[in-house]
């Protein structure tokens, strides 16, 4: 079996494990899966009461979340756009926006 960190371009298709398979945890950390967005959400602390209703809903893990409980700007290299945070926030427009990403 070949582990998420070991892999490369390097190896046969008969020496990887089969895909769906989890065969390790917390692999999405050690690969950047931001740039698959088309959408971004931008965040603006200074309109953010904190409610702590967009972490829990990232499937990515991409809203930190510091020392002192407050949420962060978003990690945008696991980001993928989804835009579930925007819909959760109930100042939405206002500490989450959503546009389109320049790439």
């Amino acid at each position: 079996m070949i582990y998420v960190k070991d892999a490369n371009n390097n190896y046969n298709w008969d020496e990887v494990s089969p895909g769906g398979n989890i065969t390790e945890g917390g692999t999405s950390l050690q690969i950047n899966t931001g740039d698959w967005r088309i959408y971004i959400p931008k965040f603006f602390e200074s309109e953010c009461i904190q409610c702590m209703l967009c972490f829990p809903v990232c499937a990515d893990s991409a809203i930190p979340v510091n020392k002192d409980g407050k949420r962060e700007d978003f990690d945008f290299k696991h980001c993928k756009g989804c835009g579930v945070c925007y819909k959760v926030c109930p100042k939405i427009d206002k500490a989450i926006t959503w546009e389109q990403e320049d790439k």
